[in-house]
């Protein structure tokens, strides 16, 4: 009988099945993302002041950081991962509860550990953990019963309660995002899924109506039905709208969006980083910004299909769910159709969690890609 926790790793063999496309992808994305927080945050220059480049430069680091960690997680292997489940799943758990402890709190939510001048946000990282651990539980069978994968969704993804604390709701709703896509794809009937849906919007109104979050907070969730809710939040979202609209077709030209240069739109580099990308280049730039979103998300969503096993095709399905719900709520959110959460867009915004985290994802992804063919010991 074959053994599938004994994987043969042969070196040689595995790097003649490397993909290509995924990390070429990952980077030109990444590049962009460098191009437009540079823009974003570059900053007046004078006669006596060049213009500002520490965020250039901290975000070329973090992408060269970033194209390390998805190498080594590539190379480390997705079913070494898939054998250290119980070690990732405590480890979530324990950094999850020590952030509420002794982290930061940055913008209400105690959510960031500070080392120097390094930030770490570790429910980024927990994104990829709670896809390795929900992969290796749902993919033990091949046909789980529908009520099976619900219930075990929901207690893998029982960290979601420490985030929800912080509190950090724009990441909950991305866990549950993982959590809906991946039971999908497991394999759960429409009505258990429904079910699971239920629990999700239940869980977020509870959150809403409780203790949890500032009054601020909960109204700047809903300036995007009703504009009136919180003339701060409103003035931001209008801002954003203003800077797209600029764009037009072609764009205003880089570092020529009149919006951006003013700094009227809040957190450009970061939340709202899609209305750099619309108004400098326009409806095209934005296009092409997407439509290399949209050829990873294929890429992912191929290797899937071609993994091997359970376990490599669920580790795919949760990092394209994961990078699907973050686009469309960073794009939503700057278009005023989804609430302002302040979700990255992956690669391209600001900031060296989130990017960590999406270059493993991928990382883990060319893994499931190269090991496609491996043979398994006995």
């Amino acid at each position: 009988m074959v053994d599938l926790r004994r994987p043969n790793y042969d070196s040689p063999r595995v790097l003649r099945h490397v993909d290509f496309l995924l990390p070429v992808l990952t980077l030109a994305m990444a590049a962009i993302g460098v191009l437009m927080v540079y823009s974003a945050t570059r900053g007046p220059a004078t006669d006596l002041r060049p213009a500002e480049t520490f965020f250039l430069g901290r975000q070329a680091r973090m992408v060269g950081l970033g194209a390390g960690a998805m190498a080594l997680a590539a190379w480390f292997g997705h079913r070494r991962l898939q054998r250290m489940l119980w070690v990732i799943h405590g480890a979530t758990l324990v950094v999850l509860t020590a952030v509420l402890f002794v982290g930061n709190q940055v913008k209400g939510s105690r959510s960031w550990f500070q080392f120097g001048a390094v930030g770490l946000q570790p429910s980024e990282l927990g994104k990829v953990s709670l896809i390795v651990v929900l992969a290796a539980w749902l993919g033990r069978t091949e046909e789980p019963s529908g009520l099976r994968v619900v219930v075990t969704a929901l207690l893998v993804a029982g960290p979601v309660c420490l985030i929800v604390l912080q509190p950090d709701l724009g990441t909950v709703l991305v866990y549950g995002a993982i959590a809906a896509g991946m039971s999908f794809v497991a394999g759960v009937r429409g009505r258990h899924l429904l079910i699971l849906g239920l629990l999700l919007v239940s869980g977020v109104v509870a959150v809403l109506q409780s203790a949890v979050l500032e009054d601020y907070q909960i109204r700047r969730l809903l300036v995007f039905v009703d504009e009136e809710t919180d003339t701060a939040a409103s003035y931001n979202l209008e801002q954003a709208e203003v800077a797209i609209g600029n764009g037009g077709l072609t764009g205003r030209g880089l570092f020529q969006g009149t919006q951006n240069n003013s700094a009227l739109v809040p957190e450009q580099q970061t939340d709202f980083i899609f209305t750099v990308v619309a108004e400098e280049t326009g409806f095209m730039g934005g296009a092409v910004v997407l439509g290399l979103v949209g050829l990873l998300l294929l890429r992912v969503w191929r290797i899937g299909q071609m993994a091997d096993d359970r376990f490599g095709m669920l580790l795919a399905a949760g990092v394209f769910s994961m990078l699907v719900f973050q686009v469309f709520q960073s794009v939503g959110m700057s278009t005023g159709i989804m609430p302002i959460t302040g979700i990255p867009f992956p690669l391209v915004s600001y900031g060296g969690s989130s990017l960590l985290a999406t270059c493993i994802a991928l990382g883990l992804i060319e893994s499931v890609h190269m090991r496609r063919h491996e043979k398994l010991s006995r």
